[in-house]
């Protein structure tokens, strides 16, 4: 394949669930059986690197009203809530798990702070990049995009969101994955589809946003992980089998 999108089997995953769809199931649950030992590892490191470890940014980029803040405040309060005005800057939340606390900037997405983008790329585990999936004129300038962050990094994972499925004329998220080329990507990085949408204000979340909530924390984990492996090795030893393969193994 072009990729290894976590969606790789289109036809054999679950292509329509409540709330919003989620690509590649089948290897979701895989990656959540791998995560298990790296989890307790990360967990038993020393107190005084406890908050270093436990310091996970996740970066939110997409074009202006794709929806971005309204779903960061829906995974932080388990409850929809809306955002009417754009971004015009920068959004921070910390979401607390069971296990760490998840740390996301949201950069807004009009033309002016998008050369913010790439600065803050190199600093974060994990991009969740939200597109409007009823915004068909726009789908070319968000594929472009998308492809122009990460083209000088193959490994970053990131989780799409295709974003107000609920909307009339919304494309799938097959029409999606299309659209934004993700197959053209690349190889070596980790990457999911999940189909998203905000209800109305004071409803629980969707099904499809309770799906990208515990698949990030999952995804941060295993990411975390696999670098506290590369750290613990020695510069010599990075290149021996043995620390690449406890890395690949993740």
């Amino acid at each position: 394949m072009g990729s290894r999108l976590r969606a790789a089997a289109l036809c054999g995953a679950a292509l329509a669930l409540a709330g919003g769809t989620v690509v590649a199931l089948r290897a979701w649950a895989h990656l959540r059986s791998r995560v298990a030992l790296p989890t307790r590892s990360v967990a038993a490191t020393s107190a005084a690197d406890q908050g270093k470890e436990h310091s996970k940014q996740i970066l939110v980029l997409g074009l202006d009203g794709a929806g971005k803040t309204s779903i960061l405040h829906s995974l932080a309060t388990n409850h929809v809530k809306r955002s009417v005005a754009p971004t015009e800057g920068f959004n921070a939340i910390c979401i607390n798990t069971e296990e760490f606390q998840m740390e996301f900037l949201e950069i807004g997405g009009s033309e002016p702070l998008r050369s913010y983008w790439k600065m803050y790329l190199p600093k974060v585990l994990l991009l969740v990049y939200v597109v409007d999936s009823a915004d068909h004129a726009r789908l070319p300038m968000a594929k472009q995009l998308l492809h122009q962050l990460i083209q000088n990094n193959s490994t970053l994972p990131i989780v799409v969101l295709a974003n107000k499925q609920d909307l009339e004329g919304a494309h799938c998220i097959t029409d999606i994955h299309d659209a934004l080329a993700l197959s053209d990507i690349g190889d070596e990085r980790k990457m999911f589809l999940i189909g998203t949408h905000v209800a109305e204000d004071g409803s629980e979340i969707s099904s499809g946003m309770k799906d990208a909530k515990e698949l990030i924390g999952q995804l941060v984990l295993e990411t975390h992980a696999i670098l506290h492996i590369l750290h613990t090795c020695t510069p010599m030893q990075q290149d021996t089998y043995t620390c690449r393969t406890q890395a690949s193994i993740l």
